[in-house]
């Protein structure tokens, strides 16, 4: 959980959770790197990743659920593209680690001894 975050209400929680989670798969790191090119279609996607637009979709459900990824829709086609601010955000979240959290060493336990 993200309580208590300075950059992060708890609204958010469920938000980063979704971004790492998104992150943790290694086809959807592929989808990702694709999209810092250029916007692209499903069929481009499912052409350079060299799967099934059903095993597609179910990666980009993911994506867009972390709001990774944008999508709009011409014709019959949907197209993709990287929705930066979330990047930012989950960057954020991580550089609140680095600045604010000091690792201090564990104190001994109350029963020890």
């Amino acid at each position: 959980m993200v309580k208590n975050s300075p950059i992060a209400p708890p609204v958010a929680d469920k938000l980063i959770a979704a971004g790492f989670h998104a992150l943790s798969d290694p086809l959807r790191l592929q989808i990702l790197e694709l999209l810092r090119e250029q916007e692209l279609c499903v069929c481009d996607l499912c052409d350079r990743l060299n799967v099934t637009q059903s095993k597609l979709s179910f990666h980009l459900k993911a994506l867009k659920d972390a709001a990774l990824v944008r999508s709009h829709q011409e014709g019959r086609w949907m197209y993709y593209s990287l929705n930066l601010a979330q990047f930012v955000a989950l960057e954020q979240y991580l550089a609140e680690y680095r600045r604010f959290s000091q690792i201090l060493p564990a104190r001994p336990c109350a029963d020890a001894g």
